[in-house]
């Protein structure tokens, strides 16, 4: 493991890095709004995507970088995480596919950056399809804008919604709620099976 730290227009961004050897692509992983890497389900998803020759980056934003919990605006965050994943492409990750994913609002950034970021497939962990209690405030239109296979794994109880199923996008529920640390091992290997299955093609 080793990190690098990444300048962005708005401010230093940091990547945690766990490659492995010939790796068919690299999976980079955003944390949450108020939260770090090292949330359970972002190791896990670490743990699951190493499994299936995955190198993987764990993303912090400039903004916890900086020692802030409240995020920065979401135009900030989507640029941000672009630079990060232009230069981490150019010195850690030539030549291989880049898959885009995070938790929560790094879902979001996820979703939101795939197309510019020429992702090859996104990984959600507890979507936010809506604030707790405020259905009507949907985000489904972040999860619907991504046009590659999308992976959404979501606690069984999660307050901030259930997405559906697509034609390229397939939901997991695993026991638990928002913060899928009930069943750690079940995120793991959910993300192991589905990159495997999704990479293949592209071996």
């Amino acid at each position: 493991m080793s990190r690098t730290e990444i300048e962005t227009a708005h401010g230093i961004a940091r990547a945690e890095l766990h490659c492995v050897p010939e790796g068919r692509a690299a999976l980079l992983l955003g944390h949450g709004a108020g939260g770090g890497i090292s949330a359970p389900d972002l190791v896990a998803a670490t743990r699951g995507a190493q499994a299936a020759g995955l190198h993987v980056a764990l993303v912090e934003q400039p903004y916890r970088v900086a020692g802030r919990r409240a995020p920065a605006p979401a135009a900030q965050l989507d640029t941000a995480w672009l630079t990060v994943a232009d230069a981490l492409s150019g010195e850690w990750f030539d030549d291989v596919p880049l898959v885009f994913g995070g938790r929560s609002s790094g879902a979001r950034v996820a979703c939101r950056t795939a197309g510019d970021g020429q992702a090859v497939a996104v990984v959600c962990l507890a979507f936010p399809l809506h604030p707790p209690g405020k259905p009507e405030k949907s985000r489904a239109g972040e999860l619907d804008g991504v046009e590659v296979p999308t992976l959404v794994v979501q606690g069984e109880n999660d307050p901030f919604g259930r997405p559906e199923g697509a034609h390229h996008r397939e939901i997991v529920l695993l026991k638990g709620d928002h913060s899928l640390k009930s069943d750690a091992k079940g995120v793991a290997r959910t993300v192991e099976e589905w990159l495997g299955r999704i990479l293949r093609p592209l071996d």
